[in-house]
């Protein structure tokens, strides 16, 4: 028995031997200078400050997105998003449109995510959801666009012409019809004509105090020109505006000169050549 436990000892020993060397290099190997411990990767994540945007119809939404690769190695991926029938998205690095982006490992990218709302766009909320996938599976990101409504209004005639022929020293009613294109309703649209220089233009009514959208309003301009105006044609602005909101239309007018000037030009010429007459007569036979 105490051979044997001497024996144990020894062996005992023995694996002391081994372990302390062992022990010592991974000593010095973990810190000795310039040692670097492996890289572990760390989560990937694409994220928004602001994940909700308000705006109108009319505007472009502009999310700020951050795209992180976690893992040890380059990452290439492919953008997508969710948006409504009739929308159009667009995602920017550094300023240039991109469908997709290779992103280094541990690096972190801004992406620029705008979208544009379709022409017929009602107010609501829209859920937007956008990914970035790769290889390595998808990181997504609930982005939510507040669309408000928006203005909009027309200017034009119910006919749709837009000319029409006057005499010089009178007045014309030009009838016009104001249209709110918009989802918003628009409030005291005025009223306004840039016309040629001495001309008057006045309006019934002048100002339009609410109009909802979808809704129309008729409108009588009445255009005065001044008399001894030369013929010809002749171009008056017509414009509707708010603060949200304005549209113009552009009329022209022919002038025409009035059947008394006409016939008063007549009897002038005829008196110059009975005067040219009576003098050829009287003088012609000295």
């Amino acid at each position: 028995m105490l051979a044997l436990h001497c024996h144990s000892r020894q062996q005992q020993g023995r694996r002391h031997d081994y372990s302390l060397p062992v022990l010592a290099f991974l000593f010095l190997l973990i810190f000795q200078p310039g040692y670097a411990a492996p890289a572990s990767s760390a989560p990937s994540t694409f994220t928004a400050r602001l994940i909700n945007l308000e705006a109108t119809a009319k505007e472009t939404f502009r999310f700020s997105a951050t795209l992180h690769n976690g893992s040890a190695r380059p990452v290439t991926y492919q953008f997508s998003a969710g948006a409504p029938a009739g929308w159009n998205i667009v995602f920017r690095v550094d300023g240039m449109s991109v469908t997709s982006f290779r992103a280094d490992s541990g690096r972190s990218q801004e992406v620029s995510i705008e979208l544009v709302p379709g022409p017929a766009t009602k107010p609501g909320k829209y859920p937007v959801p956008v990914k970035a996938t790769s290889e390595l599976g998808d990181l997504s990101l609930n982005l939510e666009a507040v669309v408000k409504g928006a203005y909009g209004v027309e200017l034009t005639t119910p006919s749709g012409l837009l000319s029409d022929e006057i005499t010089e020293g009178s007045q014309q009613k030009i009838h016009l019809t104001i249209k709110n294109t918009g989802t918003l309703p628009l409030d005291g649209l005025e009223l306004t004509a840039q016309s040629p220089p001495k001309w008057d233009a006045t309006f019934e009514p002048q100002k339009i105090e609410r109009l909802e959208p979808g809704g129309s309003v008729d409108v009588v301009a009445t255009l005065k020109v001044p008399d001894k105006t030369i013929a010809g044609d002749y171009v008056t602005t017509f414009s509707t505006r708010n603060n949200q909101s304005n549209s113009s239309a552009v009329f022209r007018m022919t002038v025409t000169t009035s059947w008394l000037a006409g016939w008063f030009g007549v009897l002038i010429i005829l008196a110059a050549v009975g005067v040219i007459y009576t003098l050829i007569k009287k003088y012609g036979r000295r």
